[in-house]
């Protein structure tokens, strides 16, 4: 029986066939990276259209609704579809408001409003988030406040104005009086909401940490309930302006809800117009700051933003 033995294969040798065998991916030339790119039919990859569309910014896209908005006001307007006595046109509008710019009077009015509605804000602020703190902390807070503080919400306070009248007279004090009341409520629901939203077993682990019942209150409770009370705030700072333009129309001397009255007894809608738009860019501006201070305060939180 006889075997048959191999040459000997020399180290060299071992070692350049292992190069050859891994300079596959190394080595390949740019016509072999195309081919293995478009697949072994030779077809280029399906690319969605989705993601070949150019996106447009963001605020781009938000404009374009209310810049269309605009265009087609103004198409009504100048085609006599919108008469100037049943609302006047965005150019006579902007005019307008430039004439109250000048003279004075508008940014007077906005001092004024702004000064009643910070007012109120600050006392509905304390008054909402105290009842809240009182009631959701304690038991016994809850049984006393809770009861009276939903009661006293189901009534509009709109329907408070004739007897503000009566007790604080027709001065400053019924138009803080009647923004006050609209604000604490939003406020005490959201903040007591938060409150009694916090986890339990958080509470749990800060009593495990040895916390005592204000470092709880301090380091759990409360920052529980932030999300909460920032909601709250926005939603109060909407009422509060709501609440200002009923709280104008009691004998006010001043104020954006003085021009109103004004423009309404001598039938002019663009002074009427300007006013409302002056609402609306003074609550996008208090909602807009206190969006910045939930964003920096509530860091520690990660939400969903949208897709």
């Amino acid at each position: 029986m006889s075997f048959s033995h191999a040459p000997p294969r020399s180290p060299e040798s071992d070692i350049s066939g292992i190069g050859k065998a891994n300079a596959g991916p190394a080595g390949a030339t740019a016509a072999d990276a195309d081919a293995a790119r478009q697949g072994p039919l030779g077809l280029e990859p399906i690319v969605p259209s989705s993601a070949r569309r150019t996106r447009l910014p963001r605020w781009l896209r938000r404009t374009t609704g209310p810049v269309l908005l605009l265009a087609l006001w103004q198409l009504l307007s100048v085609t006599d579809v919108l008469t100037s006595d049943v609302l006047a046109s965005p150019g006579r509008i902007a005019q307008v408001a430039g004439d109250l710019i000048a003279d004075g009077s508008l940014p007077a009015a906005m001092g004024t409003s702004v000064q009643r509605v910070a007012a109120g804000l600050l006392f509905g602020a304390v008054a909402g988030t105290g009842l809240a703190l009182l009631s959701g902390l304690f038991r016994i807070g809850e049984d006393l406040v809770d009861a009276p503080v939903q009661m006293l919400r189901t009534v509009p306070f709109v329907g408070l104005i004739p007897l503000f009248i009566i007790w604080f007279g027709i001065g400053e004090a019924p138009k803080v009086a009647i923004i006050t009341l609209g604000v604490s409520f939003p406020l005490y629901l959201n903040v007591y909401a938060g409150i009694r939203g916090v986890d339990s077993q958080l509470i749990e682990a800060g009593e495990s940490l040895g916390l005592s019942k204000w470092g709880l209150v301090r380091h759990v409770v409360l920052p529980g309930a932030l999300p909460g009370a920032m909601t709250g705030l926005r939603y109060s700072l909407g009422i509060a302006w709501l609440a200002l333009v009923f709280a104008e129309q009691i004998n006010a001397d001043a104020g954006i809800g003085f021009l109103m009255v004004q423009a309404r007894d001598f039938l002019r809608t663009d002074v009427i117009v300007v006013c409302l738009i002056v609402y609306a860019f003074l609550g996008l501006l208090a909602d807009f700051i206190v969006r910045s201070f939930e964003r920096l305060l509530l860091q520690w939180r990660p939400t969903f933003t949208g897709r």
